[in-house]
């Protein structure tokens, strides 16, 4: 068993994990029943729900992620709270890059990919400066933590 698997299989029995789970359902559930206006912030970020399709199991997924406008295009960041393990959300779109999110009661069809290196760059200061907890999930990682461009889907 590799240690990724040891680590996720361990984490799923936790009671953390499962107060995560239904704290993700919910989230979920509030935000779309009011179009946003209850879920659209939370801590001092704003909050988008994007959709994906599990690349092992084919299940649709919905997960309520802190993302940053950049004009058209939606940022988010792929830090797993700084493990050294790319969150499940980002394999799913490195996948199947297309998808649908939804900011408020708007439901757009974007692409994801990863941000360059020059683009991030420019991006990664900004997102500090809005979100200064990527900076202590940057310290605990030795990985490069991705930010991820959702652009408007053509």
């Amino acid at each position: 068993m590799t240690r990724l698997t040891e680590e996720t299989n361990a984490r799923k029995g936790s009671l953390r994990f499962r107060r995560h789970k239904l704290f993700t359902t919910c989230h979920t559930e509030i935000y779309r029943a009011t179009n946003g206006r209850v879920g659209h912030m939370r801590k001092g970020t704003r909050v988008l729900l994007l959709e994906t399709v599990g690349r092992k199991s084919g299940r649709k997924r919905t997960i309520p992620l802190s993302y940053l406008a950049s004009g058209e295009d939606l940022l988010l960041i792929a830090s797993r709270a700084g493990s050294d393990f790319a969150p499940a959300w980002w394999l799913n779109l490195q996948a199947q890059p297309d998808t649908t999110v939804q900011v408020l009661s708007e439901h757009r069809k974007v692409h994801a990919r990863e941000a360059t290196p020059d683009e991030r760059a420019i991006l990664w200061p900004r997102v500090l400066a809005e979100y200064a907890i990527f900076r202590a999930y940057e310290q605990r990682t030795d990985r490069v933590i991705p930010v991820i461009i959702l652009s408007p889907a053509e």
